[in-house]
């Protein structure tokens, strides 16, 4: 007690005591011990603070203990907000402060907040979060001394990450390995974090990271065979007929042990987009926490490794911060550890980021920063420590800036002295953090010289043996996916799937997701349609694209599977047609009826923060963690998906061929010329069939409500699982035609392409127009209303896979038109004509020709001017039915 009142003066002042005071009533155990007990002694919790003040001076006066002034709190307040300013953070001593920023001398403060770490936490509202921070930096007993044990532990660690670059390098000249070399604290970090969670019932650890330091991380975290590793760089991988991916980019997965029990580790695949991997690290680690029970969140933890430039500089770490305390996405916090190299490929921060530190982004969800020298391991430990503790108490994301340095280039290749010569001028002079800390500990008597060599001298004969006992693994595996995923490996998209559902079923599921509770209201115009909802599961109205849609998903949660739907505005859906949640007109409060149809089967639909690119990202990273949820995404118009290209480039159209990785997202993508001018006309799905290929995915343009029902049912249903990309309409979610009957649901199947519904005999075609999306009512209209009955419509639903076989049967049936039509309604240059018109031109026999009718080659994807859409509509469907005519 004593020596908690001697470093009172520290915190100084009434301020302080009522700050303590508050917290102590909140949550006891937010104070440390002594204050706790000294609290418990002044008697009943309804003493005022001004009793608590005048009794603390009282007794502090008796030990001879100063009491600071209110001057002297405004001091302690300087240094606990601009103390980090002032810290020894740069190895190479090369940064400054900012100009214009004192602080009073004080000898105590300076070591508290101006040594080797740098606290941002003032920025926080929470003052309870404030206080427990406040507390372990100045309160003696929060920092004890290392173990002699834990000091022999980091240079361990230390010996390791730097054995292996050096290694490494003389193995594998000029080879790109990304070293972490001058960072290498990142390798007892996260062996702290790591063993330290385990204490706190962490059973589960996500890491997503670039390329800086991750096969330094795989070997000496994850336990990574080091043969598996030098097969790699030498290019003895068999990737069983896939594409594979660079060795940088590869994820891993393992069970390590630790103090108390096993602990298991994966590591995110990622491309060379950086930070994108940052969402879908939270996907994933959100999934395993739906797995386990979200009760039980704070088991799973994710950890984010990023770069100072890309930290700073790529916004999908914005939408990812923000999407980090939402009800959908959170996951309980994460811990951020920015590898802070000061310097980007060649960039100097000055021109990296507007900002003194990278790391100011994260005080957008008042997270605490805690910025640290990389060449005092000691000191990292501390934060380490105080970073899982701080997430396990608060469930909050918490950043680590480890500042420290690059020793080569952005690559091995690269001279770094070109463009930062004054840098790597320091850079050459300067000792590793391994010597740093040896060298202490030497000097300290805590080992010998000899003692250090034999670590480094064991650690290298352990890689010429194959072998790296640093981490203390118990099972290791490349692709470890969550659940298990073997019932779906090497399934190709020919397997047939049963998604007809009984008769009486689909009435009974009908009637129940439109079932209002008890005095629940809704609002008129919402009430019509669930009244509408009611005949449709009777059978006495057509069903449209809504109620099919909400019968899919009540039918598979009833079949054994989840369904997680996100996306802008999807509860209600964009264009008011799903209307899974409900409000109630009086009050406010929510009801989605999806949920209370099943009890061990969950759907959740979340309208998500306005983003498309981490939105996206993190459902796909939900997605490859759990084959037995149907995972959707939804964008608010086709075009949004405009903002998440790289997540579609780099993760969903090709991480089944780099990685092994396989994903059932699926993304619907509302897509139709309906003159509301180019930006929401078209969901380009000419980009899409680009991506096609080696059968990676599935692009779907149903047409039908029957066709959107058995298309999602089968998503699950079949033992496939690729990602399905949707091109879902506007306005036929009521077109008067675009309807089906319960008789479809329950007795058909996803049709890839549609004949001719009219009957029109083959015989008498003269033109066969095949089209796809609204397109094809628009033709229909037109021909009912001209009595044209020589001209087939033939609608093909799904592009790819290409329905060779079904398309091959409709110029079969007739093989004797000559005039074969592909029509759309998007410019030439966009959506499927470039796609098809190799895959038709094969299908021909020798009288007939291909012609394409559609509007000429754009740049934008519509016009802007509404009666323009109109005329070019009008001219589309009368060059398709008349034009040419024969």
């Amino acid at each position: 007690m004593k020596e908690a009142w001697q470093s009172s003066y520290l915190s100084g002042g009434e301020e302080y005591i009522d700050a303590l005071y508050e917290s102590f009533l909140h949550d006891p155990n937010s104070v440390s011990q002594e204050w706790q007990n000294y609290f418990k002694s002044l008697g009943p919790e309804t003493v005022s603070h001004q009793d608590i003040r005048e009794q603390f001076i009282e007794l502090a006066r008796q030990k001879n203990v100063v009491v600071a002034s209110s001057s002297e709190d405004e001091v302690v307040y300087d240094y606990r907000a601009l103390g980090h300013f002032f810290a020894h953070l740069d190895p190479l001593n090369l940064s400054k402060p900012p100009k214009n920023i004192t602080l009073p001398e004080n000898k105590a403060l300076q070591k508290i907040y101006c040594g080797t770490i740098g606290a941002e936490f003032m920025h926080i509202t929470d003052q309870v979060e404030v206080h427990w921070i406040q507390d372990r930096f100045e309160n003696p007993a929060n920092r004890p001394a290392l173990s002699l044990d834990k000091q022999k532990r980091i240079l361990a660690c230390l010996t390791a990450a730097d054995g292996l670059e050096k290694y490494l390098g003389t193995r594998y000249v000029g080879q790109k390995r990304f070293s972490l070399e001058g960072g290498d604290s990142l390798i007892p970090l996260l062996d702290e974090i790591i063993q330290r969670g385990a204490t706190q019932s962490i059973k589960e650890v996500v890491i997503g990271m670039a390329h800086r330091g991750r096969l330094n991380v795989l070997m000496n975290i994850l336990g990574k065979s080091p043969q598996d590793l030098f097969d790699e760089f030498e290019g003895k991988i068999d990737n069983q007929g896939r594409t594979g991916d660079v060795k940088y980019h590869m994820g891993f997965s393992s069970d390590i042990k630790t103090t108390v029990g096993s602990t298991h580790l994966a590591l995110a695949f990622n491309p060379s987009h950086l930070e994108i991997v940052s969402p879908v690290t939270l996907g994933s680690v959100r999934a395993r926490q739906k797995r386990h029970g979200l009760e039980k969140r704070a088991e799973i933890l994710g950890i984010q490794i990023h770069g100072d430039a890309a930290f700073a500089g790529q916004g999908v770490v914005m939408e990812t911060f923000a999407l980090s305390q939402t009800r959908g996405f959170g996951t309980g916090g994460t811990i951020h550890i920015v590898v802070n190299n000061q310097v980007g490929f060649t960039t100097d921060p000055k021109d990296a980021r507007s900002t003194f530190y990278c790391t100011d982004v994260a005080k957008m969800v008042q997270a605490p920063i805690f910025h640290v020298n990389g060449d005092d391991p000691e000191a990292v430990l501390f934060v380490a420590q105080l970073a899982i503790d701080y997430r396990m108490k608060f469930a909050k994301d918490v950043v680590i800036d480890l500042i420290c340095y690059r020793r080569h280039g952005h690559n091995e290749a690269d001279e770094p002295s070109a463009t930062q010569p004054v840098m790597y001028q320091v850079v050459k002079q300067h000792p590793t953090p391994r010597q740093i800390y040896a060298d202490k500990l030497i000097k300290a008597g805590i080992i010998t010289p000899e003692e250090a060599d034999n670590l480094v001298n064991q650690y290298r004969d352990g890689l010429d043996a194959g072998k790296n006992d640093l981490p203390k693994v118990i099972s290791q595996n490349t692709n470890q996916q969550g659940e298990d995923w073997t019932p779906y490996l090497n399934k190709n998209f020919d397997i047939k799937a049963n998604t007809e559902v009984k008769l009486d079923t689909l009435k009974q599921l009908g009637a129940e997701i439109n079932q209002p509770p008890s005095g629940f209201v809704l609002q008129p115009q919402v009430a019509k349609i669930i009244e509408d909802n009611k005949k449709m599961a009777k059978g006495e109205i057509p069903m449209n694209w809504g109620f099919a849609e909400n019968l899919a998903y009540a039918t598979l949660l009833t079949d054994g599977y989840n369904v997680r739907l996100s996306g802008q505005d999807c509860g209600r859906g964009t264009f008011a047609h799903r209307h899974a949640v409900w409000h109630d007109f009086q009050n406010g409060n929510t009801y989605t009826p999806l949920q209370h149809i099943s009890v061990k089967n969950h759907f959740s639909v979340f309208d998500s923060i306005l983003s498309e690119e981490a939105v996206l990202a993190f459902e796909y990273g939900y997605a490859t963690n759990t084959p037995s949820t149907l995972v959707l995404w939804e964008a608010q118009f086709g075009d949004f998906v405009n903002g998440a290209q790289v997540v579609i480039d780099q993760f969903i159209s090709s991480g089944e061929q780099k990685w092994g990785r396989l994903s059932s997202i699926v993304m619907l993508l509302p897509h139709g010329q309906e003159g509301m001018g180019p930006e929401h006309s078209s969901a380009r799905l000419e980009r899409f069939l680009q991506l096609c290929a080696q059968d990676n995915m599935t692009v779907c343009v149903p047409s039908t409500p029957a066709q959107v029902f058995h298309m999602l049912r089968r998503q699950m249903v079949r033992p496939v699982r690729k990602p399905l990309i949707v091109m879902t309409p506007k306005s036929l979610l009521r077109h008067k035609l675009a309807t089906s009957t319960l008789n479809d649901l329950s007795q058909g199947a996803f049709q890839r392409v549609i004949p001719e519904v009219d009957a029109i005999k083959p015989v008498d075609v003269k033109r066969v127009i095949f089209c796809s999306g609204k397109i094809y009512y628009e033709l229909l209209e037109a021909r009912r209303a001209q009595k044209i009955n020589n001209i087939a419509l033939i609608r093909i639903e799904e592009l790819y896979p290409f329905p060779r076989e079904d398309v091959k049967k409709i110029f079969d049936q007739y093989s004797n038109v000559a005039d074969i039509v592909w029509c759309q309604e998007e410019p030439k240059n966009q959506f499927a004509w470039t796609y098809l018109k190799g895959k038709f031109k094969k299908l021909l026999s020798a009288t007939q020709t291909l012609r394409y009718v559609g509007p000429l080659s754009f740049a934008a994807p519509a016009w802007g001017s509404n009666k323009m859409h109109v005329a070019q509509q009008k001219e589309v469907i009368v060059n398709a039915l008349q034009g040419n005519a024969k």
